[in-house]
């Protein structure tokens, strides 16, 4: 590109130049001859929150099944379904189970007459022996006279012990008998026991919250047919970072988002902070109740914590500092219109990255938020507006 027809000559050269080097100064002049910063602001009302990622669950929550293997006959809820306690939710097929029992009752009935017919037995030879007893004394009292032989007297007495002998063997056949009828009593108790175990009932007030089986399945001993749960008990389990859930309380609120409603904002309270942390993952289990949010168990959420609130306070961008070990960090700061290094005690992290500062700032120093190149010690510099 050839240059313009005024520019050709020395002269125009040296008023070009000129000009440039005019108005370099100008700008220095305007720019107050340094680099230009940014700085850190006082903010006021600043809400201070910790961010925890979870999902929904429940506190009273069961994996329901049968305590005996079997056939599942009838299904009677589905999930979704609420429940009262006590309601029938699954049988499985009862039929050889109900046939022990009927098989064992009449076992029970049976024992039942047997000790009966024992207890008569006891009573006709508690009879008979009283009557010998009472003959063979009879005959000892007239054997003296001798209006009855020895010979009589001695048959009197042997069917007196005769019926005592009787006697005793009834009382033995009572003994028995009874014996036999609590055996049978609890043969009987059992097989009910069993009967009613192919049965599956609500433990409490409750919600299915999954069906795993279907009618005509085999479930095994404790295998699974139903997932149930309180939903007065549903809450968030959120996982915080254990550098940031330091500050967390029971009884704060907190901010509930879920995958499913993406654009909805759920208000709860933090009810538990479990005391042992994931050794795995240093996270903190915080339990959030929600009771707006829907209960879809499993699901997704976040979760946002008001842990506090600052009245003022001046908050530093953790990109800004240098050499952070979660209290004390390096900073630049403009001091007097020039750069100093300075360490800097922080305290509480807001959720958008920026640290409070509590201590160590001389009066009128000014925090460096945003780190450029140039920065040096000494350096003069202005700060923007």
């Amino acid at each position: 590109m050839t240059a313009p027809l005024w520019l050709r000559t020395p002269k125009a050269l040296i008023l070009a130049a000129a000009v440039l080097v005019l108005g370099a100064v100008g700008v220095m002049r305007l720019t107050g001859g340094g680099l230009v910063v940014e700085v850190a602001q006082i903010a006021t009302d600043v809400p201070v929150r910790v961010y925890g990622l979870g999902t929904i669950e429940a506190k009273v929550l069961s994996k329901l099944g049968f305590a005996v293997s079997g056939t599942l006959a009838d299904l009677t809820v589905d999930a979704g379904d609420t429940i009262p306690k006590g309601a029938v939710l699954a049988r499985l097929d009862d039929r050889e189970q109900r046939a022990k029992v009927a098989a064992a009752r009449a076992q029970y009935d049976k024992a039942l007459a047997q000790s009966a017919s024992a207890r008569a037995i006891v009573a006709k030879t508690a009879a008979t022996r009283a009557q010998k007893e009472r003959v063979s004394q009879r005959r000892k009292s007239l054997v003296a006279s001798g209006t009855v032989s020895e010979e009589t007297f001695g048959d009197a007495h042997a069917a007196a012990v005769g019926a005592g002998a009787d006697a005793d063997a009834a009382n033995a056949e009572v003994s028995l008998a009874l014996a036999t009828l609590a055996d049978a009593r609890a043969q009987l108790d059992l097989n009910e026991v069993l009967l009613s175990r192919h049965t599956l009932l609500a433990p409490y007030d409750g919600r299915v919250a999954l069906r795993s089986r279907e009618l005509g399945s085999v479930v095994g001993v404790g295998e699974q047919v139903f997932t149930f749960y309180d939903p007065t008990t549903v809450w968030v389990l959120a996982y915080v970072d254990e550098t940031l859930a330091g500050g967390v309380a029971v009884g704060q609120g907190a901010e509930v988002h879920l995958r499913s409603a993406p654009t909805q904002r759920y208000r709860g309270t933090v009810t538990r902070i479990d005391v042992e942390s994931d050794r795995t993952t240093e996270e903190r289990r915080i339990y959030i109740a929600c009771r707006d949010c829907p209960q879809n168990l499993g699901e997704q959420a976040e979760a946002v914590i008001d842990m506090a609130r600052l009245d003022k306070a001046l908050l530093v961008p953790v990109e800004a500092i240098e050499g952070f070990d979660g209290r004390q960090g390096l900073v630049w700061t403009v001091e007097d219109g020039k750069l100093a290094r300075r360490k800097l005690a922080f305290g509480h992290k807001t959720l958008d990255g920026r640290l409070e500062v509590v201590g160590d700032l001389p009066d009128g120093a000014l925090v460096v938020s945003r780190l450029t190149s140039g920065l040096a010690e000494g350096r003069r510099v202005r700060v923007a507006s």
